[in-house]
């Protein structure tokens, strides 16, 4: 087990989340913290306590004093509500201890070899044997999963996708120029409805966007834990801390974002991090595995905010800090290869698409496929 998990408090030891309380110090190290703790200075009685990414998820029974229902785990509440990332909660109310940090933007030369030192820090500390039990990989053939593979290079990696999907031509490529153990799960029908419902059931979300990206990884997951691995290293972060998304590199106009600058585009993409995660930890967990995200550590986290915007996104390139990051690290056909939205890549929506089209749910129907969601789930008996 993880030193610092405990039935109370995962992801850190109660003195270093004290530390950063006292010091109000939003990125303190490690990969994030969620739980209870006792004995908190200036604070009568035991808090809950939650990172600035929400990187662990934790929850609160709705309308009731907080201490006396929570839980890392949704499903074990009546009426679950998240606790806000980077707040402490006590009897008194919640409070915000913790921000993001708004130092920057700094030098471009200083910022890249910034996000260098964090990425050899961050990756340096993967365990493929350590604490928690063996570790696998999620591995789509792209940058992000690409330098966490090349970092643990013998450890097995996983991609799972319908047949001729991107995800997994992209991921054998890859692979195969990496010398990589790859393990491909072919997605079925049968296996994406069985999917859709635990991710449901899981998560609490039933909306098509977040069922087609919880799916895939829930799979690979499955995939993993089922041949013997405690732990699954992803990419997670990646594109919302160095600027992968087209809203962050072309934000004027942009109505997905309010921001009209790469890096003001880029801060409100880092602030959707939380909700994110929640779903995706969720899912991870109750395929069976841990997840472990070496581009969500705190180092790489504080080197990626203080990036000017030409290292985030420009001229048509993204992610651009971090692909020179992983130059020497990663082939360079992996370096530069584009990137799938998960959904769309592993052809999960596409199938979404087509068993409700089947079903009676047509096109021209208002959200014919969260009408169809709605309509499976509740067949089923899923929350």
């Amino acid at each position: 087990m993880d030193p610092n998990t405990t039935a109370d408090l995962r992801g850190a030891s109660p003195e270093h989340v004290r530390n950063a309380i006292r010091d109000g110090d939003p990125l303190p190290g490690g990969r994030g913290f969620a739980g209870r703790l006792d004995d908190l200075p200036n604070r009568e009685g035991p808090v809950l306590v939650r990172d600035v990414l929400g990187r662990q998820p934790l929850f609160v029974e709705r309308d009731r004093t907080p201490l006396d229902a929570w839980s890392f785990d949704r499903a074990d509440l009546d009426d679950p509500e998240p606790v806000p990332a980077g707040s402490v909660v006590s009897g008194t109310g919640t409070e915000r201890v913790w921000s993001l940090p708004e130092d920057g933007p700094v030098e471009p030369d200083a910022g890249q070899a910034a996000v260098d030192r964090a990425l050899d820090d961050a990756l340096g500390d993967v365990d493929p044997d350590g604490p928690g039990g063996d570790l696998a990989i999620a591995f789509s053939g792209g940058v992000d999963s690409g330098v966490v593979a090349a970092a643990v290079s013998d450890t097995p990696c996983y991609v799972a996708g319908f047949e001729g999907c991107h995800d997994v031509t992209a991921a054998r490529e890859a692979a195969a120029e990496m010398e990589l153990d790859l393990r491909v799960v072919e997605i079925t029908h049968e296996d994406l409805l069985r999917a859709v419902r635990a991710v449901a059931a899981a998560t609490g979300r039933r909306n098509p966007m977040d069922v087609a990206i919880a799916v895939p990884l829930y799979l690979t997951a499955e995939a993993a834990a089922a041949d013997g691995f405690d732990r699954l290293a992803v990419g997670q972060g990646a594109d919302e801390l160095f600027g992968g998304y087209s809203k962050v590199a072309a934000p004027a106009g942009d109505d997905r974002v309010a921001a009209e600058t790469v890096r003001g585009a880029r801060t409100e993409t880092v602030r959707s991090l939380p909700d994110q995660l929640e779903r995706d930890v969720l899912a991870l967990r109750a395929a069976g595995v841990e997840p472990v995200a070496p581009l969500l550590d705190d180092r790489v986290v504080a080197a990626a905010l203080a990036l000017p915007g030409e290292l985030l996104a420009a001229d048509g390139d993204r992610k651009i800090a971090l692909r020179r990051a992983a130059r020497g690290r990663v082939p360079e056909s992996v370096r530069t290869a584009d990137k799938k939205a998960v959904q769309y890549g592993t052809y999960v929506s596409r199938e979404l698409d087509r068993l409700a089209r089947q079903a009676g749910f047509k096109r021209r129907m208002d959200d014919h496929v969260g009408q169809y969601l709605d309509a499976l789930l509740e067949e089923s008996g899923a929350p």
